[in-house]
């Protein structure tokens, strides 16, 4: 129950609910003052201004955000102005339409930001289409428009200005449960009863939702002035509380082995059992701190992880002593990567349990932020370059014109009253670049809008009180937003029933406009389910050799850093985590392809065992590597030892041969090759059994890049 109480919490001091709250209120807010002094239509004019801008205003860095509010604000008064215009005759609308459906969606080339300010400018467009205003009078009407867009712009930088932390305070807090949920999950690996391989499949799909939270976090910390160079104890806490989680989700990702060995091996012993329940316990832990950053108050520990370790510690030595012959390092080697786990949460606590100035004064690492962000490109050639039946940006966009053109058409022809806008505004929403991305929106939409329809009609038919629709109206408003980004359908079902209340008040007939905004819908969603499957359609399986060959350079780069250190190169501890980055943002985004590929027709999921297959390698092989590297940052450059040095140069040698295949050229890792070590320097010393150890790793890295090698052949075929 507490659990539940606790996500419940957790919910309304998320990002998302803050989110809601302020979006809505920046719509409503010109309305109701306006109906305060008389002039209704005055402020749902200003209010449609806001409604369109309110789509740029996505998490980010404030600059970011309002740079792309402020360009979202001149397209208003613009597209407004020539839509207003263009609407008077039915061909210039049509091609009006065509024209700047296409140029605002290719503007997807310079990443989401910018996408949001196309789409943006598609809402406005949309809006107008059906709004009968005198051409004198248009100017005015416009200009009413952009008042309600910079209202809302100027209203959520003052939101952020309040409370500068508190966007970036919440996703950390979101990405922290996302850990904890992750070693949940690694945790249940060591339980004898748990299937490896669904259970696989789960880590890598939280492992798409632990990068995309990092890089959030990322986007808001290390490219915000304010959060980086900014010298308060608050920002300060935010920045080292995610270095330590990122590094605490690399041990995490490191104490990773080959299961079904160690199962056979120590299952009998119970030892492993422990293991999984000291890593729900630090589950709980992580749980526990997630919380509290999101309620912006100061975690308390809740148990004494030290005193579990030395306990564990214990139940390792007995293992070892009764087992003699057998080598009990694996065992060793996975409580040191836990020691480092709970080491990362007394970090964490102590951060909000230490003066701010001392922890400043003692805090001594360096940081180059600017390395681990990346940095949008806007120069013209990039959407020139993308004007070719190659880009997959550019086949989506040709399909959003084309589509939203038939949807004019039909709407015109078809649509049941005065609101046929609802059916280019469906094909806008669900239209996505892959067909399963817009299969699945097409799927929520419909599901969502019909609930969402049954619910409005059952509200204004058995609760006639004008006050009390209007607090539905608010609380549905607040909830549509709240779930834009968490869930959809949700979001949808909340969407239809503010939309029909709100237009009770506004005097039009309940029942005919559910009707028609469910007909709209269908006849959107019918078209782009259509469209998405004829017109330049884009599938998975075109687009996934480029993220295996993401991945695999990602790779190769991690590995050469551990090259390096074995041939006794020191290196940086930030180029060590560069590359683990892009290992974890590679093979996230390669999760994220092939789980879409699974929901595409059977007859477009070409090789979907095989690709399923180095999905998981790779995460082996990544894990493999972070326990390496984790290794070797701790102890520094080893002495350099030629066996290890052969096994991690052939595995780089395999997988830059795999990369030779994917691309028809070979791959050559972003960092310099390390050199060469001469057989005079190399020292014949007997290994110690941490090198054993690390050769056996090694080893086993060599077996899963060919492993990776056999695969990726089989993708090719």
């Amino acid at each position: 129950m507490n659990s539940h109480k606790r996500e419940i919490k957790s919910f309304f001091y998320s990002q998302y609910f803050s989110d809601g709250l302020r979006i809505s209120a920046g719509i409503l807010v010109p309305s109701l003052l306006a109906l305060q002094f008389g002039d209704f239509e005055l402020g749902l004019t200003m209010s449609l201004g806001a409604l369109c801008i309110s789509a740029i205003d996505s998490p980010g860095p404030v600059q970011h955000k309002r740079n792309a509010m402020a360009i979202g604000n001149g397209l208003l008064l613009v597209i407004s102005l020539i839509t207003g215009y263009a609407r008077l005759n039915v061909y210039t609308l049509g091609l009006e339409i065509t024209v700047f459906s296409f140029l605002f969606s290719m503007l997807m080339v310079y990443g989401n930001r910018a996408a949001a300010v196309g789409t943006s400018a598609l809402l406005v467009m949309i809006f107008m289409m059906d709004k009968a205003i005198p051409p004198p009078d248009l100017p005015i009407f416009c200009a009413t428009i952009l008042a309600g867009g910079l209202w809302y712009m100027i209203f959520s930088l003052v939101f952020f200005g309040i409370r500068p932390y508190r966007a970036a305070q919440q996703t950390l807090g979101e990405n922290v449960a996302d850990v904890a949920r992750f070693l949940r999950l690694k945790a249940d690996f060591y339980r004898p009863e748990t299937d490896i391989d669904d259970n696989y499949r789960r880590l890598v799909l939280q492992q798409i939702s632990v990068s995309n939270h990092q890089d959030a976090v990322r986007e808001m910390l290390f490219k915000s002035r304010l959060m980086v160079k900014e010298s308060t104890g608050a920002s300060r806490i935010l920045v080292l509380t995610f270095i330590d989680l990122v590094d605490m989700f690399e041990q995490i990702m490191a104490t990773h082995y080959d299961y079904r060995h160690i199962r056979e091996k120590y299952a009998h012993t119970g030892v492993l059992s422990e293991i999984a329940d000291f890593l729900h316990t630090v589950a709980d832990d992580l749980d526990n701190i997630g919380f509290a950053v999101l309620a912006n108050t100061r975690p308390e520990k809740l148990s004494n992880l030290n005193h579990k370790l030395e306990l564990l510690k214990q139940k390792i030595d007995e293992v070892g002593a009764e087992d003699k012959e057998s080598s009990n390092l694996v065992l060793k080697k996975i409580l040191i990567n836990l020691r480092d786990v709970a080491k990362g949460i007394g970090n964490i606590y102590k951060y909000y349990h230490s003066k701010a100035s001392d922890m400043l004064l003692n805090d001594t690492r360096e940081v180059e932020y600017s390395k681990f962000v990346t940095h949008q490109d806007f120069a013209p050639h990039i959407f020139r370059d993308n004007i070719s039946l190659d880009s997959a940006t550019f086949k989506h966009a040709l399909r959003v014109s084309l589509v939203c053109l038939i949807g004019f058409i039909t709407a015109k022809n078809l649509s049941l009253g005065g609101h046929s806008y609802w059916v280019l505004l469906t094909i806008i929403v669900i239209l996505k670049p892959g067909f399963s991305l817009s299969k699945q929106r097409n799927y929520q939409r419909l599901i969502g809008t019909i609930a969402g329809g049954a619910v409005g009609i059952l509200i204004l038919n058995f609760i006639p009180d004008k006050t009390a629709q209007f607090i539905f109206l608010v609380v549905f408003m607040i909830g549509t937003y709240s779930f834009l980004r968490l869930n959809y359908v949700v979001s949808v079902i909340l969407m239809t029933p503010y939309v029909l209340i709100l237009f009770k008040f506004l005097g039009v007939g309940l029942l005919n406009v559910a009707q028609e905004r469910i007909i709209d819908t269908v006849i959107g969603s019918t078209i782009a389910f259509i469209a998405s499957y004829v017109i330049f359609p884009t599938w998975e399986f075109q687009q996934i050799q480029h993220d295996l060959k993401a991945v695999i350079t990602a790779n190769i780069s991690y590995l050469q850093k551990v090259s390096e250190s074995i041939a006794g190169k020191p290196v940086l501890i930030t180029d060590y985590k560069l590359a683990r980055k892009d290992v974890f943002v590679n093979s996230a985004n390669l999760s994220a392809t092939f789980e879409r590929m699974t929901s595409e027709p059977k007859s477009k999921q070409r090789n979907i065992k095989d690709i399923h297959k180095f999905v998981v390698l790779n995460h082996i092989l990544a894990s493999y590597t972070a326990n390496i590297a984790s290794t070797i940052i701790r102890t520094g450059p080893q002495q350099p030892h030629a066996d290890a040095l052969k096994l991690v140069k052939r595995s780089i040698a395999v997988l830059k041969e795999t990369g030779k295949k994917l691309s028809g050229e070979t791959i050559e890792a972003p960092a310099k090759p390390a050199e060469a070590v001469k057989t005079a320097d190399v020292v014949p010393a007997p290994l110690s059994a941490e090198d054993v150890l690390m050769k056996e790793q090694l080893g086993f890295i060599n077996k899963i890049t060919v492993d990776i090698a056999k695969v990726t052949e089989n993708i090719l075929r």
